[in-house]
């Protein structure tokens, strides 16, 4: 009962013991606390308590029962890190023991083998025990023996063993009422699907043996541990961070298992290194590596020794000691069979590459890349950049690009394995150190061309197909729908009292939680298609006139890729860090000018704007010649405001997260009928006057903005447009309206959520309407203008993707977007969206239309720099 009703169980033992029992009875009483404190409390009291049910099995003169209390107490003196104590303890309890009882003390000794890291030990006392346990037809401790060791055949990599034991263990639970060893079936399941590579079926298993523990109010410290690898996995670091580190609180807080104290930093060591926190994790892996040595625990320790070693290299501490630091643990790993020993002698490898050691980087690195023909497929990039290192070692540029090429192939298709588009975007951080070598060797080999194809081969990769559709599900839509009310009410409550109120705050994160934790589950429905970034098909559609900038950063310096004319230029701008500065500088100014009375910092923004040129196009601003430019930037430049720059100011310009994609943009067809959409959302300054405007302007038009005879590709309208007007404009109505609409005008309040980027939003009458709504739409509108601030701000995520609102549309099959990089002033928006349209009205592109839209503007410094803020994404 103690695993199936703890609290029950705790609660009939303490009424055993006040009725006077005989010792036996007694002793089974004071086992049952010892394990819910062992578990679920204090392990000093969970002690206490089976050294006293020991003492009373002797008493009882029960060699049966003494050996069961002995496996109890061995599993918790072990877990308290006193392992000597703990194994003695077994000792004695094995030869107490006979039969059935015996093979029980076996499971137990095998689990503590397993929590040491002694594979083999745990996978023969397992062996042992099973057969006597299933003649006894013990289901409950045949199941639990079956979980053991597909749990231990998981540490050795060995999935399928383990896919069958947790099948043989799930079909014996569904016998019994043990929800607890249930629950744990299911955290089990999703362990091996993280190993098997399915990440959103692991994310999803895992919470739902957590939506079970919750329910008997059992302790999920091992859970979060294996989350956290799956987080990490996932490309997820400060979440994986934030939660082993709010789990060691925890566990400190009830004094809880040392040994998941020593897992759970560990993990958070791993977690601090991935997310660039270096010292964090050198103090958290130090720590692991004194806590698990400790306890004896030799296979944990020498993981925590490679997370330390990592750490302090990334820390700039590369050195010969560090070089044998990894080998030895390498060499450690291997002879465990863990899974992880390629990792230490990639590192290995690379450390003595460093340090001009190519003797022994290439014996580290040839046993590394053996990992490369088969296993999870992170494991199989580590042996593919093994490989791209020792062809890079050798001079070998074309087996470089072989390496890089194969590697990234793996990690495409893992990536088509998730549905959501975050987690696309996240894992892609996985094969930034293979883009950056397959870049450097295309500069020294194939020159401009080559550099552009492995700029796209690892830019905007998420753009290339669209999310897997968030299911209908109607726990997700009542969730979303629940978001949507509390987030409004919340947003009220702050109008009218200028103050948040907690309560609804709390809610709100909570929703958002549960949102995003069911848009994780979802999976990608296909593998990688193979489309490859073809050079001629973009200089083809460039033609004579049209020029793309691709601009790509090469060990800390702006390369720019100036492609046009049937042929590719590159030339080499300013450092990256400085260009982010000014760029920083520049929001600064546009923010300060959004306000009457900031005119002075307008030539201070100008200047920057110059400085910006220098750094980012440098000597090609002189070779643009006089048409269109499309601007590619890294996700690291999605804040310029390109219009400023000099030498863009006058022209035709728009903005691409990548070649590739306005390659789609380009080709996209728009929807029959021309429907246009105008919606005006609540609380805007200007009360959004542009849309009155525009509704009375289109709705006098028998043919709309979009006339016969205007140039192929633009729609036709037919008929006045839909308009949605302040308490009118409610999520699920403009959804319906935009899904397939060729032009959609949003004026709504924006905002851009940094910590979480998908729910970023537009203010709507009943809340906000967010990144995962759009997610849902069968066909984003074709043209769209987001009128408002903060529209096209996005998170840099993983090797060089971006999240936000724009992108979130792009890939959905919208052809072109205008929106606003920085807060604007309202009533200088109106003009400049009047003037938009008119542009449109004549037929022009979004990026026409704005172009002259900015021209026709007063000069003053509050429309100017309202003209600056806005970009035109897209090739529409």
């Amino acid at each position: 009962m103690v695993f199936a009703a703890p609290n029950e169980a705790l609660e009939r033992a303490g009424e055993v013991l006040e009725a006077d029992p005989s010792p036996l009875h007694a002793s089974v009483a004071h086992q049952v606390i010892g394990i819910w404190q062992r578990d679920f409390g204090d392990m000093r009291r969970a002690l206490a308590h089976l050294r006293r049910a020991r003492d009373l099995a002797a008493r009882a003169d029960s060699a049966e029962r003494e050996a069961d209390v002995l496996a109890t107490l061995g599993v918790a003196l072990v877990h308290s890190g006193r392992t000597r104590e703990g194994l003695a303890a077994f000792e004695r309890g094995v030869a107490r023991g006979t039969g059935h009882t015996r093979a029980r003390v076996l499971y137990r000794r095998a689990y503590v083998w397993w929590v040491l890291g002694r594979h083999g030990e745990a996978l023969e006392d397992v062996r042992r025990a099973i057969p006597v346990l299933r003649q006894a037809e013990d289901v409950i401790w045949t199941a639990r023996a079956l979980t053991l060791r597909a749990t231990v055949h998981l540490a050795l990599g060995a999935v399928e063993r383990a896919e069958a034991d947790f099948a043989a263990a799930e079909a014996l639970w569904d016998t019994t009422g043990q929800e607890h060893d249930k629950a744990d079936a299911v955290e089990s399941r999703g362990l091996a699907a993280f190993r098997s590579g399915d990440v959103p079926a692991a994310l999803r298993l895992l919470d739902e043996a957590e939506e079970r523990y919750a329910k008997l109010g059992t302790p999920t410290f091992m859970l979060t541990i294996r989350r956290c690898e799956v987080l990490l996995a996932a490309g997820l670091a400060r979440e994986a961070l934030a939660e082993a580190d709010a789990a060691i609180t925890a566990l400190d807080g009830i004094g809880g298992q040392s040994t998941r104290k020593a897992e759970l930093l560990l993990v958070a060591a791993r977690a601090a290194r991935l997310a660039d926190d270096t010292q964090t994790a050198i103090a958290r892996a130090a720590l692991a590596v004194r806590l698990f040595a400790a306890q004896r625990r030799t296979w944990y320790e020498t993981h925590a020794r490679l997370v330390l070693t990592e750490a302090r290299v990334a820390a700039g501490r590369a050195s010969g000691r560090l070089v044998a630091d990894a080998a030895e643990v390498a060499e450690r790993l291997a002879a465990f069979g863990a899974p992880a020993a390629p990792e230490a002698s990639l590192l290995a490898g690379r450390i003595a590459l460093e340090l001009g050691w190519t003797a022994d980087a290439e014996r580290h690195l040839a046993v590394a890349a053996r990992s490369r023909r088969g296993g999870p497929p992170l494991a199989r990039m580590t042996g593919w950049a093994a490989q791209a290192l020792q062809a890079r070692a050798a001079g070998s540029a074309r087996g470089v690009l072989e390496a890089c090429r194969r590697g990234l192939d793996v990690l495409d298709d893992h990536r088509m394995t998730l549905g959501a588009s975050e987690l696309r975007a996240r894992a892609t951080a996985q094969g930034a150190e293979l883009a950056a070598m397959a870049q450097r060797a295309s500069l020294v080999s194939g020159g401009p061309r080559r550099l552009l194809v492995w700029s796209e081969r690892w830019r905007a990769t998420v753009l290339a197909t669209p999310p897997a559709r968030p299911p209908a599900d109607p726990a997700l839509l009542r969730g979303m729908t629940a978001y949507r009310e509390i987030a409004a009410r919340a947003q009220e409550a702050r109008l009218d009292g200028g103050r948040p109120v907690p309560a609804l705050e709390r809610e709100q994160r909570r929703l958002e939680r549960e949102i995003r934790s069911r848009t994780l589950h979802m999976r990608g429905e296909a593998a990688g298609d193979g489309d490859r970034f073809d050079v001629d098909r973009l200089l083809g559609r460039l033609g004579d006139d049209l020029r793309l900038v691709e601009l790509a950063v090469l060990d800390g310096r702006v390369h720019v890729l100036l492609c046009g004319q049937g042929r590719v230029r590159r030339f080499e701008a300013g450092p990256l860090a400085e260009a982010e500065r000014e760029a920083e500088h520049v929001q600064a100014g546009l923010r300060r000018l959004a306000h009457p009375g900031a005119e002075a910092r307008l030539p201070v923004v100008e200047a920057a704007g110059a400085r910006l040129q220098e750094l980012l196009l440098g000597p090609a601003a002189a070779h643009l010649g006089s048409g269109p430019v499309v601007i590619v930037p890294p996700g690291r430049l999605h804040r310029v405001p390109w219009a400023l720059l000099p030498a863009l100011r006058e022209r035709v310009l728009s903005v691409s997260p990548s070649a590739s994609s306005w390659l789609r943009a380009r080709e996209t067809e728009p929807p029959p009928g021309g429907r246009r959409v105008l919606v005006r959302g609540p609380g805007l300054a200007s009360r959004g006057a542009e849309v009155t405007e525009l509704a009375g302007r289109y709705g006098g038009e028998a043919e709309g903005p979009w006339r016969a005879g205007v140039p192929r590709g633009r729609p036709e309208g037919h008929g006045p447009p839909v308009v949605l007007e302040e308490d009118g404009a409610r999520v699920p109505l403009v959804l319906r309206e935009l899904d397939g609409a060729a032009l959609a005008h949003i004026a709504a309040h924006g905002t851009f959520r940094a910590d979480s980027p998908l729910f970023s939003s537009l203010r709507m009458a009943d809340g906000p309407l967010i990144v995962h709504d759009f997610e849902r739409l069968d066909r984003s509108p074709y043209l769209i203008i987001l009128s408002c601030c903060d529209t096209a701000r996005f998170a840099s995520v993983g090797a060089d993707e971006l999240l936000g609102l724009v992108t979130a549309l792009l890939p959905l099959g919208t052809a072109g977007v205008v929106a606003c990089s920085a807060p604007v002033n309202d009533a200088a928006v109106v003009p400049l969206m009047l003037a938009l349209h008119k542009g449109l009205d004549a037929g022009l592109s979004l990026a026409e239309a704005l172009r002259d839209a900015r021209a026709a503007l007063p000069g003053d410094a509050v429309h100017q720099a309202t003209g600056w803020a806005f970009s035109a994404f897209g090739a529409a």
